[in-house]
């Protein structure tokens, strides 16, 4: 378990603000449909699905994006594991996680394969049908010394304005580091300094329609060196 924990307050008994970054973990209109917007689609997911397809996410949070991405590659007729490996430097507890998850009926049976693991061990060692990790601690250490190439990221930190360490240059530059040529990137945030630092790191930066209230949001294709 992380030395850090998430500190948590509760939205209409439902949706959980980190106090630490005063930031909704989901969005406050429909938090499953903002994955599917933000994250597959933005990836353009699931076409790109193949076996040994990994995504890597800054920012695992109440595990929702995984449970979405899960439950599509899943439908998807993919016969091998989805590989996921996500950070996390405030992880919640496993009741907060089942609290937070069960505002969406959709994903329950994953959901519950995730908070099941999740209360035996925070790094998802024991999540059985996805080959899933989380790393703990601080991102800005820990993506360096963690060696892979993901297929697809998912920039899910809390806003820019409050969490500007986990959209700081070196940080995205790791991403990069660690994509595939080809690669892709997406996040909710417009933030300028967040598409810049995204095309320092080697991406090809396109601003385009964001979910709900969210004008905008960014996506970014790994070029080949």
């Amino acid at each position: 378990m992380s030395d850090q924990q998430a500190n948590l307050e509760w939205r209409e008994d439902a949706i959980p603000v980190s106090t630490q970054f005063d930031d909704p973990y989901f969005s406050l209109e429909n938090g499953l449909e903002e994955t599917r917007h933000v994250f597959l689609a933005g990836n353009n997911l699931p076409a790109r699905f193949k076996p040994g397809f990994h995504i890597a996410e800054l920012g695992f949070g109440t595990g929702l994006n995984l449970l979405t991405t899960w439950m599509a590659w899943d439908a998807s007729g993919q016969s091998t594991p989805l590989r996921f490996t996500s950070f996390e430097a405030f992880p919640m507890s496993a009741p907060e996680m089942a609290r937070a998850l069960a505002a969406f009926p959709e994903v329950k049976d994953y959901a519950a394969k995730l908070v099941a693991a999740w209360a035996q061990d925070q790094t998802l060692a024991t999540l059985d049908g996805i080959e899933a990790r989380v790393i703990h601690g601080d991102a800005r250490q820990t993506l360096a010394d963690t060696p892979f190439e993901a297929d697809a990221w998912y920039l899910d930190g809390f806003s820019p304005a409050k969490n500007p360490e986990l959209w700081d240059e070196e940080l995205i530059k790791q991403v990069g580091v660690h994509t595939v040529a080809g690669g892709t990137v997406a996040t909710y945030t417009a933030a300028g300094f967040v598409r810049r630092n995204l095309e320092v790191a080697g991406f090809s930066v396109t601003r385009i329609a964001g979910y709900g209230r969210k004008r905008h949001m960014t996506t970014g294709l790994k070029e080949p060196a």
